[in-house]
């Protein structure tokens, strides 16, 4: 029996596939570091002991070194201890988790937030309190693995819309005579970088009577005015409120996003109207059945949403430097010949496909021997024959370390 196990980790080798856990850490401690140079925590680390600069972090922002965030964990663990001891609906829900929800709720704009500890228990809690077994769930293809994972947990019947195909949708939510229907979408795609078209969505949605459920994972904190996210993005809703065009026609949305990405610390926030959030607080079993995240966690991402309010000029400077790096990269001979595809994104994620396994751990690995960090990504996480190197920018990059990566590409045989 246990030697299958052996013979499918040979198999994983064999195909490139076998993933490597890393240890990461700060290459500076905060006592080392002025407060000019705060960003450097942010982008160079110490990987498996090796000085590094890092592309592979979702750290957008540039927060999870940020002083204010560090200062109210520090504040709240004095106040709080560190553990929340027992699921939110038992005595896990601090003044701190309640206070939180009040905050995001107001960013995006939405009149109701639930906090849960991952962005993965979001996903697999929620999307199974909404549908059941005689409801239908519509998923984009290219749907992160959590939202795949809901789908499976609802037992709803799954229908797998082509990527971001408005009229296959159309004809799938046409067709369906289930009692309940709900649309299922990343808002920004993890491994592409692009932008659902959410007002599309939603007209679709209000046609033929369904729910519809964004995944805002990687655009909560870089998208919109204030950093609300991909429905400010798109003029929908935001810390502003709900534009005028759309009062009265979000009953039917639910929005998600994760807060370990621009926010700087962990966890995510379920939001909508009041009896939608009220339903999936009674009925996600990841919120009900797991203990609370503690309340030094939720104190740091209101400093954090705070951040993202008070500091536009980070996602001013993450746009600027996603501009350097795609004219940095223009010039790279295998993008020229079509060997290498980076693929078009306004956002931080800037996906560059290599095309075979080995081709993006070869490429991974010259940049690693020149100091550069730059995760491989390869299937299942994308399709076959697209293996890529997801490169992810942060406001705490520099021009010149981007200019450093763009020379580094540049230089690699393919």
């Amino acid at each position: 029996m246990t030697t299958w196990f052996d013979d499918a980790l040979q198999q994983l080798a064999a195909h490139h596939l076998q993933r490597r856990r890393r240890q990461v850490a700060p290459l500076h401690a905060p006592a080392e570091l002025a407060p000019h140079e705060e960003a450097l925590r942010a982008t160079t680390y110490l990987v498996d002991g090796q000085p590094r600069l890092s592309f592979g972090s979702n750290d957008y922002l540039g927060l999870s070194q940020h002083p204010a965030l560090m200062a109210a964990a520090h504040a709240a663990i004095d106040r709080y201890g560190v553990g929340a001891t027992a699921s939110p609906l038992v005595c896990g829900h601090s003044p701190e988790h309640e206070a939180l929800e009040a905050d995001l709720a107001r960013h995006v704009g939405l009149p109701r937030a639930l906090y849960f500890y991952a962005g993965y228990a979001a996903n697999v809690g929620a999307i199974p309190a909404l549908v059941g077994k005689g409801d239908a769930v519509f998923s984009d293809a290219l749907n992160h693995a959590c939202i795949i994972d809901g789908v499976r947990l609802s037992r709803a019947e799954a229908h797998i819309v082509p990527h971001a195909d408005l009229a296959a949708l159309e004809t799938a939510l046409r067709a369906s005579t289930a009692r309940r229907k709900l649309v299922v979408t990343d808002a920004v795609f993890s491994m592409d970088g692009n932008v659902a078209d959410v007002p599309a969505l939603l007209a679709l949605c209000e046609r033929f009577d369904a729910m519809l459920m964004i995944d805002d994972a990687h655009g909560f904190g870089v998208l919109g005015p204030q950093g609300e996210g991909t429905l400010a993005h798109h003029g929908i809703a935001g810390a502003a409120g709900v534009a005028p065009a759309w009062q009265g026609r979000l009953d039917r949305l639910i929005y998600m996003a994760t807060l370990g990405k621009s926010a700087g610390v962990a966890g995510a926030f379920v939001a909508g109207s009041d009896r939608i959030i009220e339903w999936v607080m009674q009925k996600a079993r990841t919120y009900m059945f797991a203990t609370a995240a503690p309340a030094h966690i939720a104190a740091a991402l209101r400093a954090g949403v705070q951040v993202i309010q008070d500091e536009p000029g980070r996602r001013t400077h993450l746009a600027a430097l996603r501009a350097r790096l795609r004219e940095g990269l223009a010039g790279c001979e295998a993008i020229r010949d079509g060997r290498w595809r980076l693929l078009p994104s306004d956002t931080a994620i800037q996906p560059l496909v290599i095309g075979s396994n080995e081709a993006a751990l070869a490429v991974m690995a010259a940049l690693d021997a020149q100091g550069i960090w730059v995760p491989a990504i390869r299937p299942p996480t994308v399709p076959d024959g697209t293996a890529r190197l997801r490169i992810s920018l942060s406001a705490a990059h520099t021009a010149e370390q981007v200019d450093r990566l763009c020379a580094a590409l540049a230089t690699r045989p393919a």
